[in-house]
Order: C-alpha cells, then structure tokens, then sequence
C-alpha cells in the first residue's frame, strides 16, 4: 500500500442559512404581539426605519423611492430645518419629541413632507391626525404587583417587614398563589421563620382576597373567613376538596354532618367563590387577540377572504434621508453605516410584504377546504392536516405549520386560531367519508348536554350512538375525548343531575 498526494474537485450542492433568512422564518411563525415587539426593536435599532399607524386596508402599495429634489431642497423645508434648529439650539433642548402639533417637530414628519415615505402594508402617508393618539397618553392599568405594593406600603412600618413582604410578592405566580418554602425565603433574609409567617398572615388579608395563599383550600378558606361563612361544616368541606372533585356527594354529608340540602347550598357558595384571584387584575396586561384575517360572505355566495388592516404593521422607511447623509459625507464609515440600515430597512418591507401574502394564501386555502364549516357549523368540519394546504398552495408543510401558529381567522362564526382548522380523521362506518375529530368531540358534548335525569348515557352508550350517525369510534377514545372536555363519567353526572332536580323542586 503506496501512499501518495492527489488533487481531486468534488462537486456538491448544500443549503446556507443566512442570518437574514432565519430571520424571515421567525416572522412568519411571530404573532400579533411579537411582531409588534420585533418591529419596535428594528426601528430602535435602524434611524432610518420608523412605525405607521396601521392601515385600514389590506393593499400592499409602492411610493417613489426618493423625494424629488425640488421638495428635499425647497425654501419651506430648508426654513423648517433651520427654524427646528435655532429653537432647540434656544431652549437647549430637541423639538423631535412628543407632540405632533408642534410647529418645532422634525420636518421628515411634516404632512407636507412624507412624499418620500415608502411602506409595507400601505401607500398611505401620516397626517396630524394620525399622529395624534389620545390612546398613547392614556393610564396604564393597575395590575397586581402595583396594587400589591400599594397595600404593603401602608401595611407595615418598619423597613425590614416591608421587605420581606417585598420578597414574598415577588415569589406570586400569575394566579395569586405563594408557591416558595418559607424556610429558604427566611434563610436567604436572615430572618426568623417566625417573622416571615408573621408578615405572611398580614398579606393574606390584602385584596384581591385570597392572593398570597399557598393551596387552593388556603385560598378558599380566606374569601369564605371575610363573608363570614367559614363554619365547621363549610371548613370541613374545603379540607375535603378531594371528594368535591370526584363529586362523592355522600361522603361529603357524612363528613360535614349536613344533609343534602345543605351540602347544595354549601356547593353552590362554592361556586361563587374565585379559585385564582390574581388573574382578575393580571387579565389587564393580556394580549388582545387581533385577527390576521376577515373572512366574510361575497356576493357571488362565496368567501371573501383578506387580510385585516390593523393587524399589519406599517413600515416606513426614510429614503431621502439617506440621499441627504450620502451627499453631505465623506466619511466612509457613514456610508457604510448608512447603506447597512437601509439594507436592513428594505430586507424587512419586503419580510413583511412576503409574510401578509404568505398567510393569505394560506388563510384562502383552509376556507376552500373548510367550506362547509362556515355554512353549517362544526359539525361539518372536516379532517384536514398541514401537508394537504401545504401540496396545494406549492409551499413545506414546515412553512405552512409555522404561518399558522399563533394567527387567527374572523369568520362570521367566531374568531378561530387557523390550527382550529386542522383536525385528525375518525374513519366513517363501512368506508364512508371520515369524520373530523372535533366535529366528533362536538357531537359528544351535544349527546351529554340533552342527557335526561334518568337517562344519562354511559361510554358505550355514546359509542352505538355515534356508530348509527355513522362515525366509527371506540369506548376509549370516547373516554379521552370526554375527560379532555372536562365532561365527568355517566355516574357522576348522574348524581349532579339528581342534585340539581331535587335543588328545582324545592
């Protein structure tokens, strides 16, 4: 075996991610939400970007990419700039700032001036009104930790009590719930055991009642201590809520010496009662749900399908400013730095201009298939699955997964998320057309909602049921589907409706 030196040429082909490409992935799976917070991000970060209102349509529009010269260099807005100029230089201060009003603004915002403006999303230049937002001087909503903090400020008075309650606000979950063991919370403040409880049982009378309590009986017992409903009975069934969940009715009576009438009212206070009371003030920093696309009837009995104006973000990108800063420098790093911002500012309109007509295409695919769901409702709701869109429209069935993840669909039934659309297949009985699962589960519910006192319908019940409208399906994946409605078994359901009737009656 000899060895010896040899140049060969190989060729091959391989795929290169470049950062801009990963970038446009990710903004195809971003929602309403997280593209707002990428775009402020952008415009931070590139001075030649800056955000629109949104458009109340759904057009894509195309502006001349450089203002005239004869309005870059006209006396007005030579004497705006110097104007700005001479009053900020005055007042020691920027005009560039707050109010649109302002005659002192800067003059790449003038009504008259944003010829020069090009947009993903819209042709359409600002105006003073546009600019004007009483919604952005509004106040903001008090949420949880703020109404927290008020409270131990006028709660405690020394330092070192207030900063343990500090501590243990900090440790609340979304819900209101305390979930930290006191015993390291008081080692990592070299505080006693002693003194954290202290300051615990002092916050736990705080409002929202119920916040900082460490179990969901905890949690109950203090809203029902503040009604003054917490008797020996009602103590004895929250310190049961075990067989509340599996509605062991009997047992309950027996524990809480009651009787069945009792008991009801007794359940029924414990209805009325809030399980997570930090949501209610949480709920105020939720995310609105702003749906990508309106589907609405045509005239011709078809679906209209475009996308919503107020969910695309309008960019606008200053390209006469880069005419002036290129012109009026010599130095070589501006360029570059200049020509790199603006390459990131086009990259991202046409990012944004790809992803609204890639999710349109996407969107006018699932009603094609989903046709009969909006004429009739769930239960024609068909098994449909991301490869079927995908080989339809010519895209991966990765693109297609990650167009529809977090986007949302108006239609004249409701709001849905597009993932709403895409159901597993239940075979149909002797090789028919199969069935949707959630058209399924739909049905399901249905059966168990017309359920009698006396006939309340087991699993195998719903089984042959399903079975004579045609649906094959079996006892276990009747099971799932309940349990994962939350829909309890025939004998528990039995029992509830007993109670209920015997509650009617009297």
């Amino acid at each position: 075996m000899s060895l010896s030196a040899r140049l060969q040429l190989r060729q091959s082909q391989s795929l290169v991610m470049t950062p801009q490409l990963m970038q446009s992935i990710r903004l195809l799976q971003f929602g309403q939400a997280e593209l707002d917070r990428f775009i402020d991000e952008e415009v931070e970060r590139n001075p030649l970007i800056e955000r629109g209102e949104s458009d109340s349509g759904a057009r894509l529009a195309s502006e001349p990419d450089v203002l005239p010269d004869e309005i870059v260099d006209s006396p007005l807005a030579l004497q705006v700039e110097a104007d700005s100029a001479a009053m900020a230089s005055a007042m020691d201060t920027s005009l560039h700032n707050v109010f649109p009003d302002d005659p002192g603004r800067a003059p790449a915002l003038s009504p008259d001036l944003t010829g020069q403006w090009k947009s993903a999303g819209s042709g359409v230049p600002l105006s003073g009104a546009d600019l004007n937002d009483l919604d952005a001087f509004a106040a903001a909503p008090v949420g949880l930790d703020d109404r927290i903090a008020e409270q131990i400020a006028l709660s405690f008075r020394t330092a070192g009590d207030r900063l343990i309650a500090s501590e243990l606000a900090d440790l609340l979950d979304e819900c209101g719930y305390l979930r930290a063991d006191l015993d390291e919370v008081a080692l990592r403040l070299g505080a006693e055991r002693e003194d954290i409880q202290a300051v615990l049982a002092v916050c736990q009378r705080f409002e929202p009642t119920g916040i900082f309590a460490r179990t969901l009986a905890e949690c109950l017992s203090a809203q029902l201590s503040v009604k003054d409903r917490l008797d020996p009975a009602m103590a004895a069934l929250i310190d049961n809520l075990d067989l509340l969940a599996r509605r062991d009715f009997i047992a309950l009576r027996t524990i809480c010496g009651v009787g069945e009438d009792d008991l009801i009212d007794m359940l029924s206070e414990i209805r009325r009662l809030d399980p997570r009371p930090g949501v209610q003030l949480n709920r105020a920093f939720t995310d609105a749900i702003v749906p990508d696309v309106v589907v609405t009837p045509a005239v011709d009995g078809s679906w209209q399908v475009e996308l919503n104006g107020e969910a695309l973000p309008r960019v606008l990108v200053d390209q006469a400013y880069v005419a002036r800063v290129s012109a009026a420098s010599s130095d070589d790093k501006e360029k570059a730095f200049v020509s790199e911002c603006l390459a990131n500012a086009q990259w991202l309109t046409r990012s944004l201009d790809q992803r609204a007509k890639t999710i349109l295409k996407v969107a006018s695919e699932i009603i094609r298939r989903q046709d009969a769901f909006l004429v009739h409702g769930v239960s024609e709701l068909r098994p449909l699955n991301l490869k079927t869109v995908a080989d339809a429209i010519g895209m991966h069935e990765s693109t297609v997964s990650r167009v529809t993840s977090n986007k949302y669909l108006l239609t004249p039934r409701g709001t849905f998320e597009m993932r709403y659309f895409f159901t597993a297949a239940l075979a149909a009985v002797e090789g028919g057309q199969s069935h949707s699962a959630e058209a399924v589960r739909h049905r399901i519910r249905q059966l168990v909602e017309s359920e009698a006192v006396d006939a309340v319908f087991s699993d195998d019940q719903i089984v042959g049921r399903l079975q004579q409208e045609g649906i094959e399906i079996a006892r276990r994946t009747v099971a799932k589907y309940r349990e994962a409605m939350n829909i309890a078994s025939s004998v528990q359901r039995r029992r509830e409706k007993k109670a209920l009737a015997q509650a009617a009656c009297l």
